[in-house]
């Protein structure tokens, strides 16, 4: 069984086929393995082809979590606006 990921039951490897879905191609995946794999009806995936084949992946969520690491920041006190001066570098060779 897979440490990583104790909740994956499945023992053995699945053989999906590739079908007809309009102009495209698609594969149909098993019910129990979406419900194995804990992927809603709405999931979005990123798929990327690499050395052993095509590799699906949850979709990677711009920004997830910067409201909840705001929150914390500012009730801990840590979210005040930096005012130190500038350095020579950014006086002397930016416009403002």
């Amino acid at each position: 069984m897979d440490t990583l990921y104790p909740h994956l039951l499945m023992a053995a490897d699945m053989k999906l086929r590739i079908v007809r879905v309009g102009n495209s191609r698609g594969i149909r995946l098993p019910k129990a393995l979406l419900d194995e794999a804990r992927v809603g009806p709405d999931a979005e995936f990123d798929a990327r082809v690499t050395p052993d084949g095509i590799l699906l992946a949850p979709a990677r969520t711009v920004r997830l979590g910067w409201a909840e690491a705001a929150a914390r920041a500012h009730a801990d006190g840590d979210d005040a606006l930096i005012t130190t001066p500038a350095p020579a570098f950014d006086r002397s060779e930016w416009s403002w």
